[in-house]
Parts: C-alpha cells; sequence; structure tokens
C-alpha cells in the first residue's frame, strides 16, 4: 500500500471517531438536561406529595404526633426514589444502583447505627405514646419544654425560654422521661411562715377562704392547711392544693401574693429570721 492511499483511510477514521465523540456528547448532554429536569419536577412533586399527604392526616384527624412523623417518611422515600429515577436516565445501570443502595445501606448501618436507634425510637415513641406533641416532658438528661414536633429521627422540644431543642428519639425512648401533661391535675404545696404566738387556726382559716375563692383550685380533692414544722423562727404552715397543670404556677404565684397582703391585715404576721442570745455571767 502506498502512502497516498492510506492517507485517506487515515482521515476517515478520524473523522468518524470525532462524529462519534460530538454524538456521544450531544446524547450525554441531553441525558443530564433531562435528569437536572426530572431532579426538579421529582423534587417539587415530593414537596407537593408530602404537603397532600400530610392534609389528608388532619383530614381524618390523625395524632399530630403521627402526622409530622409520617410525613418526615413520605419526604425521605419520595426524594430517594427521584434521586433513583435520575441516576437511571444519566444511564447508571439498575443493577449497579441496586447493589449500591446495598452496600451503602450496610456501610451507613454500621457506621449510623445510632441514626437506626433514632428511628426504632421514634416508632415506639408512636406506638406505645408516652408523650405527644403539646406535651410538657422532663427528659432523663434534665430537660423540660414542651413537646413540638416528633421527626423520624429526632423530637423536637420548645423550652419554657424559648430554646428549640433537637433530642434524639433513641436516647428518648430507652431513657425515663417525666410526662407532666398527664394526669388531669397537679398537687402544689406552698410553705408558709407565721410567727410564734399567733393563731394557727385564724391563719388556717383566712388561708383556706383565699383558696376558695380561686376558680383555678380544685374542691376535690379538698385544699388544706396544716402545720409542717416548727422551724427556728417560724411555724411553718404548708398549704396543699390541686390545679390543672397549665395553672400550676400562675395559681401557686397569685395565691403566695394574696397571702402575703391578706395575713398581716388578720394581725398574722411573717417573722424575721432571729436568734435568742443568753449570756451567762
Amino acid at each position: 500500500m502506498t502512502p497516498d492511499t492510506a492517507t485517506p483511510l487515515s482521515s476517515i477514521s478520524l473523522h468518524d471517531i470525532l462524529q462519534q465523540l460530538i454524538q456521544g456528547a450531544v446524547r450525554f448532554s441531553f441525558r443530564i438536561a433531562t435528569a437536572i429536569v426530572i431532579l426538579s419536577v421529582g423534587l417539587w412533586l415530593s414537596a407537593r406529595l408530602t404537603k397532600i399527604v400530610k392534609r389528608g392526616m388532619e383530614r381524618r384527624k390523625l395524632e399530630p404526633s403521627l402526622q409530622s412523623f409520617l410525613a418526615s417518611f413520605v419526604s425521605i422515600i419520595s426524594k430517594v426514589f427521584v434521586f433513583v429515577v435520575v441516576l437511571t436516565t444519566v444511564g447508571v445501570q439498575m443493577t449497579a444502583i441496586t447493589a449500591a443502595l446495598g452496600a451503602a445501606a450496610l456501610a451507613v448501618g454500621m457506621a449510623l447505627s445510632g441514626t437506626m436507634q433514632n428511628v426504632a425510637g421514634g416508632l415506639v415513641i408512636l406506638f406505645f405514646k408516652p408523650f405527644k406533641i403539646g406535651d410538657t416532658i422532663i427528659t432523663a438528661s434534665g430537660k423540660t419544654g414542651v413537646v413540638k414536633k416528633i421527626m423520624i429521627f429526632t423530637t423536637e422540644l420548645r423550652t419554657f425560654d424559648n430554646q428549640t431543642l433537637f433530642l434524639p428519639n433513641g436516647a428518648l425512648s430507652n431513657g425515663e422521661i417525666t410526662n407532666l401533661s398527664h394526669g388531669g391535675v397537679r398537687r402544689q404545696d406552698l410553705i408558709i411562715g407565721i410567727s410564734y404566738g399567733d393563731n394557727v387556726e385564724n391563719a388556717r382559716r383566712v388561708i383556706l377562704d383565699i383558696l376558695s375563692r380561686d376558680a383555678r383550685v380544685k374542691q376535690d380533692p379538698a385544699p388544706s392547711v396544716f402545720v409542717s414544722e416548727l422551724a427556728d423562727s417560724a411555724v411553718q404552715l404548708t398549704v396543699r392544693f390541686w390545679t390543672t397543670w397549665p395553672d400550676l404556677a400562675p395559681t401557686g404565684a397569685a395565691i403566695r401574693e394574696e397571702i402575703y397582703k391578706t395575713l398581716p391585715k388578720k394581725k398574722l404576721n411573717f417573722p424575721f429570721p432571729q436568734l435568742d442570745v443568753h449570756v451567762i455571767k
């Protein structure tokens, strides 16, 4: 073969290769553009689906804690489905995706075993209901607040000083939880000191009258006032009454203030700490 005949063959081969590369780039660019469109639309549909599911649960009046948990679950699953569709559109084989997901699930399961515990803890909270949205709880770590959301991994807690805490469900389900909202009513004990020599019966009568005039104080069980301690400087009276949990703090504050205003008018004194010194010559 002469050089004159070899040159056209080389130029034709190079032309074919360039043409194939251009066609491949066009096809890949089209796939990328399609994948971007699918990703955008898919994420939008995922958000819409989550909202539709949440509205459906609200119409059926499901428990708010179950609503937030299922909405979080639907959002995660739908987004995973969207990403799988995007990968297949780009050209990744389904068998490769399945193998990758299996390996990723194993690796993630080993690396994030605590996260899986949080998912299991969320399910335990939903099924056994130690608390629900709107309850005031005290956790094993001493955190106190109102439950705002129960999600797939965490529970959102709003403290009384308006801080937002995200607590892992695994620790919550395995630890001790005090639910202050269960039980309907709560007992409160106030300690009031009167001077030695004051009439205890008169003090009891005045305090019970104050309690009877506050509508938030339950009359069943009946309030009571009794001597709980003979302290160094005062006769300690325990004022015991029952009220609902939301009224517990404001009722206690109001009763204390009313006692402070009323007892001096009835010749009942609040003693200052004092010490008698006897000098022996």
